[in-house]
């Protein structure tokens, strides 16, 4: 029998933490794992969740005077009994009941360790996340690795003339939260130095209407498409000949790997997550943060050498296919769970 699991997400409608929540608790749910799961209000996440077998409990999380959310969280670890509960980031641990559990959060960014005090073990989704517990004082066998996986499900690509875009026009794809830590700002002003080059942009955020206004002072209208969020991002990618991650604050960059596995070149701003993924010249190209010459130049060495792109894709593949599939991935989690448990 398997561990007693109670997973609780809190996030946003749109994140690569929501994301890979939702693909982890359906992957647990394929391989038998008994699991109960508590979400934060979201017709999509529950729908998505229901749709892979499993039956979501939606709970307002509204954040610390949401008083509701606690005695319910309260009552549904009551009723189900767990051994291990599993939080996600800052709102869910500090909702968590205390309780007879073993009670684990996963954490994909470097956060203020104070909403995890009562935690009896943390979870960096890399190396270097799990160094910064420890040097925040965190005990180093309490704070494990465990990565993330990406589907490798491919799809046919998107239609080039439904986002107007022409046929034999080199491509580039990006995608995340339309926030600053992403740096769209300089891939737009990269893309300023491709002539030719065109650029679809998935994601939402706060920063929406000012890149659009970026783009059009760059005389960028023709070649930008703003497509918005999209829960299956792999006609996109199937349509791209190049995906960039200009990020300048990126714990991990799931679009790297989202990249390998969708057998797609990728360069990327060498923020904490991608120079950790991407070996440069091997399976990607880096270039400094915040840089858009370079940017533009290490894009441009990609799109012009056809050797060099099926080089970085057959390097990306290898990468991917040794750590960042759904089965080893899942493996390391049940192991976890079975390890802290039987403590």
């Amino acid at each position: 029998m398997s561990v007693r699991l109670l997973q609780a997400m809190a996030g946003a409608r749109h994140g690569g933490a929501e994301a890979f929540f939702t693909r982890l608790a359906a992957a647990l749910g394929r391989a038998g794992q008994d699991q109960h799961l508590l979400i934060r209000r979201d017709p999509d996440r529950g729908a998505a969740l229901r749709r892979a077998g499993l039956a979501p409990v939606e709970l307002r999380f509204g954040g610390p005077l949401d008083l509701f959310s606690r005695r319910a969280f309260r009552r549904q670890v009551a009723a189900y009994r767990p051994q291990v509960v599993l939080t996600w980031m800052n709102r869910a641990t500090a909702a968590c009941p205390r309780g007879r559990f073993v009670h684990a959060a996963r954490l994909g960014g470097y956060y203020d360790l104070k909403y995890y005090r009562r935690c009896d073990h943390l979870i960096g989704n890399t190396p270097d996340i799990v160094d910064y517990l420890v040097r925040e004082g965190w005990p180093a066998g309490r704070a494990c690795y465990l990565p993330n996986f990406v589907s490798g499900r491919t799809a046919p690509p998107f239609s080039r003339q439904a986002l107007r875009t022409p046929a034999d026009a080199p491509l580039l794809l990006a995608l995340g939260r339309l926030h600053a830590n992403k740096a769209f700002d300089v891939l737009l002003d990269a893309l300023a130095e491709l002539p030719g080059a065109y650029l679809w942009l998935l994601g939402d955020g706060p920063l929406a209407a000012g890149l659009r206004a970026r783009r059009d002072r760059l005389g960028l209208r023709d070649r930008v498409r703003f497509v918005g969020w999209q829960a299956d991002p792999a006609p996109y990618y199937a349509a791209a000949d190049l995906i960039v991650c200009p990020s300048r604050v990126e714990p991990l960059g799931n679009v790297v790997v989202e990249a390998w596995a969708q057998s797609r070149p990728i360069v990327a701003a060498a923020a904490r997550g991608p120079a950790f993924l991407i070996d440069d010249g091997v399976n990607g190209l880096l270039v400094p943060p915040d840089d858009a010459p370079a940017l533009a130049a290490a894009i441009g060495r990609v799109l012009h050498s056809a050797d060099l792109r099926a080089a970085l894709v057959a390097g990306g593949g290898d990468r991917y296919r040794a750590e960042f599939t759904e089965a080893p991935v899942v493996a390391r989690y049940r192991d976890f769970f079975e390890r802290v448990a039987a403590r």
